[in-house]
């Protein structure tokens, strides 16, 4: 009895529908450019979708992130304290901190790339060339001379006569070696004092008999004043903000 009241069910809004006529839907993408030099509809598509796909690489890789977040890790492991902060709140401030960093960037090319284009006086192509003029002009500011030369000994290519002349190619993987290397350099130095309070306390507890006792949990505190006392969160910040050379640090 269910089935058969079910196939009528299915029969009569079969009938419905064929007796109906359905709106048709149609989606159309100009494939051709109004003026020469400008990129077609199909290609701009193509270009944004790229872009979203490598932008968290963009931001990792051609910006101060690497630098920061690294030097945050190393903080957080020197001072013993494996989830304090949090990653999330990490990752945040480290973008933030970014965003701060990276502002002047932002806003020549601005001024240089995206006006002059949304105001049709040059193309995508001239816009794209002119908004990496000042990621290359940051990344050279940040990249040792010797990983740079490094990275055209390895591709066989002549060194270049200028700065203008160092291609992207070449200078992003410069950079993140850099970026690398300064990071480490930091996390290093951050280290120093809280490995002498973990070697002090270490000496004391081994000289009063209670070997059986964690050396982290008698240090941790100490730790943890030292840093408070200091004032460390507001002096590794500047510290870093300096670290890049930027005119208003």
């Amino acid at each position: 009895m269910k089935k058969t009241a079910l196939f009528i069910l299915v029969f009569l809004a079969a009938q419905i529908l064929v007796g109906q006529t359905l709106p048709s839907v149609t989606i159309s993408v100009k494939d051709s450019a109004n003026q020469k030099g400008e990129l077609a509809s199909t290609v701009k598509i193509a270009l944004l979708l790229t872009l979203l796909t490598l932008a968290p690489a963009i931001l990792m890789m051609m910006t101060s992130f690497t630098r920061l977040i690294i030097s945050f890790y190393f903080l957080r492991q020197a001072m013993g304290l494996q989830g304090v902060p949090p990653n999330q709140v990490m990752i945040g401030l480290s973008l933030f901190l970014t965003l701060f960093i990276m502002s002047p960037v932002g806003l020549k090319i601005n001024e240089t790339a995206i006006k002059p284009y949304n105001e049709g006086k040059i193309t995508e192509m001239e816009a794209l060339n002119r908004s990496t003029e000042p990621i290359k002009e940051f990344m050279l500011r940040q990249t040792r001379e010797k990983d740079l030369a490094l990275f055209y000994q390895l591709s066989n290519t002549p060194r270049p006569a200028s700065k203008k002349d160092v291609g992207m190619i070449t200078l992003i993987p410069a950079f993140i070696l850099s970026e690398l290397k300064t990071a480490f350099q930091i996390g290093f130095l951050l280290y120093i004092p809280f490995l002498i309070i973990d070697i002090v306390v270490a000496s004391i507890l081994v000289a009063l008999g209670m070997i059986f006792l964690p050396p982290i949990m008698v240090s941790l505190p100490f730790k943890i004043v030292l840093f408070i006392v200091a004032d460390g969160w507001a002096l590794l910040m500047s510290s870093l903000l300096r670290s890049f050379n930027m005119g208003g640090f």
